[in-house]
């Protein structure tokens, strides 16, 4: 080598040989081309006091051509010759610091030997960030792990050093598309050793640590900022967070398309059985309880089977009482360890069903179900006995029960009969729910237990617009919020409540979109087809905006109880129709179906009146229950005392019916009084006759004592048998919503 090629060599290792003028390059790196004020700022130099100092080393990386002075931008770069000192300066910082066969064990569950090229891959793949970007994180990200020296590499350490670096850049987006999912060790570690009675707990374990990641998931990656942070900060509760772009909510049953084709499993998954039609009633219930079981996968929250006793009735014909009923029971018991499922009873055979050609044994047609009239009444009374010996000892909760009345409930003798009976299991423990169909147009609605609604408003055909579909999924709006944050300015109230309608529309577009787009390849045995017919209707499903404690913030903003004067029903009215007129104009953004409801939610109910009690504190905030358990009403309750049903809410529950198009519950509380069924059906016939109340159960607290195997009204604090105090539990359905 000549002289002058050693002497410009030195000049070179002259000019890194300061820690400053090589900071200088790595900032030149990193950030592009800089001005002199900006890179004396980011070596954080004073211009007063460094100005000297630095312009000395800056002449000397220029002289060594490691950088190049831009004229016209007035800006300093990374020349060629720069940017290979820096490679060579790397490597031989590897060379120095990097103990030879450094492994990092992957997420993959491998050990494999540290490599940087597989940072900026993951950045490229994972985040599409630009190559060139990648390439200088990843650099960044190996300079801050060689230095620290650290003595076991996991693929979550280098993740956090590489997000950390994401940060710093300002980076943020990158890093959301980065960031690791789950739980810390601590929270799984609790999790495994948490004491509990719950059955099945190591299935619990695993599904909770699931849906946790597929909440984050949803939450940083499927919801724009906006929609994730009003979740977060309680302005709504969006449910079902980790399936939310799985599955829907809750489904409408029709028994008839398994009746005559069967179970086609094998169409699914063909190490699979198929099954045939069934050819008999235990075949039949068999058949309907795999359906149950299979589309449980599929489904967020319940299903439902819609005239159940109805399409059941023409396989029990010539079938003995005892034979039924011991299958009915093998069948319900069966329900209530494994599905989560609501059954309608019908006392009568619709008139709209009657004529309608019923499908009978091995998927046949036999007459129409207006010939099976008789069975179908001693299919719902056998249902309701099954219930009602079962239920003895402690309420039977699931499956749960809608028993329909319709004009002719009343006139029929046998309906009479069956309407008993579901008074006296209501009187008795409270189990069954009320659907109120007595009005002209209103005889096709069909109910979930949660009080979810389906109406023949798309096409005016009860079996397109009512059966197998159902609720895609609710977001309950926090309106008591809007009331705190507006002070009572309406212009702001409807100001801040249209906003919050949008948001809730648009997480419930996302979850249409995102059911309509993958259903077939999440779904496959609710998007089964036969024949070109697909069993699962999803556009026609509803989605939900739910409306937590609406009673709470008419008090809140008019300073007044519900019941007390014309104001408050006036701003209810108010808030309904504002609610009414968004929901119409946009409706069609969420499917066909956007309702407003007032469903159950005690997750949401509790968790949105917390989070307002800790932002704005109790003294201010209308809540029910205790200050150590808060919640917000999402149900409608009633109290029965002395025969009467508490009159003072019946005209803001009849405001309330006419804004939720998508259902309501409202539940009629029986305190520690006996009641006889007559007296019940009797409160029922009032309840929808004179106050147009359209579904309601009743409600008993029960205490029950496992050791004596007996239930009492109310809850107790010892059994007045035994005198145990450990052995007791509490059953309340409604306990927070």
């Amino acid at each position: 080598m000549s002289v002058p090629h050693r002497v410009r060599g030195v000049r070179i290792l002259k000019a890194v040989s300061s820690p400053l003028r090589l900071q200088i390059l790595n900032l030149l790196f990193d950030k592009g081309p800089l001005s002199y004020t900006e890179l004396m700022g980011s070596l954080k130099m004073n211009p007063t006091r460094d100005a000297g100092r630095f312009a000395y080393h800056l002449k000397f990386l220029l002289k060594a051509d490691l950088i190049e002075a831009d004229v016209e931008a007035k800006k300093y770069r990374l020349s060629d010759l720069g940017e290979i000192v820096l490679e060579v300066a790397e490597r031989i910082e590897k060379k120095a610091f990097k103990p030879k066969g450094r492994l990092v064990r992957t997420s993959k569950l491998t050990l494999e030997e540290f490599d940087v090229s597989k940072i900026a891959n993951s950045l490229i793949r994972e985040t599409k960030m630009p190559a060139d970007l990648a390439q200088k994180v990843a650099k960044e990200a190996e300079k801050r792990l060689v230095k620290s020296k650290t003595k076991y590499l996991t693929a979550p350490l280098v993740r956090e050093v590489v997000n950390a670096i994401l940060i710093e850049k300002g980076l943020e987006d990158y890093r959301h598309k980065l960031t690791r999912l789950g739980l810390p060790v601590y929270d799984v570690a609790a999790l495994v050793n948490l004491k509990s009675k719950t059955p099945q707990w190591p299935i619990y374990i695993h599904e909770t640590a699931g849906e946790i990641v597929l909440k984050e998931f949803t939450l940083l990656n499927v919801f724009p900022r906006d929609i994730a942070d009003a979740h977060l900060s309680g302005s709504l509760h969006i449910s079902g967070l980790g399936s939310w772009i799985l599955k829907p909510s809750e489904i409408i049953h029709d028994l008839r398309f398994f009746f005559q084709n069967g179970l086609k499993l094998e169409k699914i998954n063909v190490s699979q059985s198929s099954f045939p039609p069934p050819k008999n009633f235990e075949s039949a219930l068999f058949i309907i309880f795999n359906v149950l079981l299979h589309s449980s996968k599929e489904i967020c929250e319940t299903q439902f089977l819609e005239y159940f006793n109805v399409f059941l009735a023409p396989f029990v014909k010539g079938l003995s009482v005892s034979e039924v009923k011991e299958a009915l029971r093998l069948f319900i018991l069966n329900i209530n360890q494994h599905v989560n499922a609501s059954i309608s009873l019908e006392p009568t055979i619709p008139d709209f069903i009657a004529d309608k050609p019923a499908v009978g044994i091995s998927g046949k047609l036999d007459g129409n179900y207006r010939d099976f009239c008789e069975e179908s009444q001693s299919l719902a009374s056998l249902f309701l006995d099954v219930f009602i010996e079962e239920s003895t000892p402690k309420p039977l909760l699931n499956p749960k029960i809608v028993v329909k009345v319709r004009p002719e409930t009343f006139k029929d003798e046998k309906a009479k009969a069956i309407l008993f009976k579901a008074h006296q299991l209501a009187s008795e423990k409270g189990i069954p729910y009320f659907a109120n169909l007595l009005k002209e147009g209103e005889s096709q609605n069909v109910f979930s237990a949660s009080g979810f609604k389906l109406m023949m408003d798309l096409n005016r055909d009860w079996e397109v617009d009512t059966l197998r579909t159902g609720n895609l999924s609710h977001v309950t709006l926090n309106l008591p919020r809007i009331a705190y944050e507006c002070e009572k300015d309406k212009a702001k109230f409807f100001q801040l409540l249209k906003e919050r309608l949008d948001i809730a529309s648009r997480a419930l577009e996302i979850k249409y979109r995102a059911i309509k787009q993958h259903g077939r390849g999440l779904l496959p045995f609710l998007m089964q087809d036969v024949n070109g017919d697909q069993y699962f209707r999803n556009e026609n499903g509803s989605c939900i905006i739910n409306l937590a404690g609406l009673k709470e913030t008419v008090e809140a903003f008019c300073k007044t109880r519900v019941c007390e004067g014309e104001k408050t029903l006036e701003f209810t009215r108010e808030i309904m129709q504002n609610i009414f007129d968004y929901t119409h104009k946009i409706g069609r953004r969420c499917g066909k179906r956007l309702f407003t409801a007032k469903l159950p939610d005690f997750e949401a109910s509790e968790r949105l009146a917390k989070l307002d009690i800790e932002r704005f504190g109790v003294a201010k905030v209308r809540f029910l229950g205790t200050r150590e358990k808060p919640y917000y009403s999402t149900i409608s309750k009633l109290t029965f005392h002395d025969g009467k049903v508490s009159p003072e809410f019946i005209n803001f529950e009849q405001e309330m019916k006419k804004l939720c198009s998508g259902g309501s519950l409202t539940v009629v509380e029986l305190g520690e009084a006996g009641h006889k069924p007559e007296e019940l059906i009797s409160l029922t016939q009032q309840l929808f006759d004179d106050y147009n109340i359209e579904f309601f159960t009743y409600d008993r607290k029960l205490t029950y004592c496992i050791n004596c195997k007996i239930s009492w009204f109310g809850i107790l604090h010892k059994c007045p048998f035994c005198g145990a105090i450990d052995t007791l539990t509490i059953f309340d359905r409604f306990a927070f919503v």
